[in-house]
């Protein structure tokens, strides 16, 4: 295959999908984007980080979007009466990423990259589950935090993922429906888990082994 391809993952706190998103990038040497996109919309909209971070997917996403008012910013000249949505922030973000699509094949990993993608013929939509057990104890080992808190943070987390994707996209987050694979990576661990979706996007890609 000579032409470009996406592969987006979505993913539970604690399942390792990051890792295993790093990882399946590596070996098929292509493009990884995660928290990176924060920095690349800034620096394209002349915006500063923090009001992409007060968006972003990690955060406790509201239902109800709030105003961010910019002050005291580089940007105050051109916007000192304007505000920026929810909705606007995340349309700056998936601007980007359609961009870096274009540029070359990529994986995405969160911020509704299968929505924001939707429109693309070569893309494999995954998203990463775990066993609770596993993803608390991955959690607290990466966290210093006690096995309580480590929950606490994974149900407060996945909340929040799940708000900010069924905001955007209408949808609801870690449905199967949504995606093109669903996997439980504790079913197989993680290099397997890797090794899988390799086979998986090679057929689906017609990627040389």
């Amino acid at each position: 295959m000579t032409g470009k391809y996406i592969i987006t993952i979505g993913r539970q706190l604690g399942s390792g999908g990051r890792e295993i998103g790093q990882k399946l990038a590596a070996r098929l040497g292509i493009s990884f984007y995660d928290k990176e996109l924060i920095r690349l919309a800034a620096k394209e909209s002349g915006l500063r980080e923090e009001f992409f971070e007060r968006v972003d997917e990690k955060k406790q996403f509201s239902l109800f979007p709030g105003l961010f008012g910019i002050r005291n910013s580089i940007t105050e000249d051109l916007f000192s009466s304007y505000y920026l949505s929810n909705e606007t922030l995340f349309k700056i973000q998936s601007d980007v990423m359609r961009r870096l699509a274009d540029e070359g094949s990529c994986l995405f990993v969160g911020r509704c990259a299968d929505y924001v993608m939707k429109e693309r013929n070569e893309c494999l939509n995954i998203f990463i589950s775990a066993d609770i057990d596993e993803r608390i104890a991955r959690i607290a080992k990466t966290h210093d935090l006690t096995e309580a808190k480590a929950r606490d943070l994974i149900e407060k987390t996945d909340k929040g993922r799940s708000s900010y994707y069924n905001y955007f996209t209408g949808k609801k987050w870690g449905d199967a429906t949504s995606y093109h694979l669903c996997v439980n990576s504790s079913l197989l661990g993680m290099d397997e888990t890797v090794r899988m979706i390799v086979g998986v996007a090679r057929t689906r890609f017609n990627i040389p082994g």
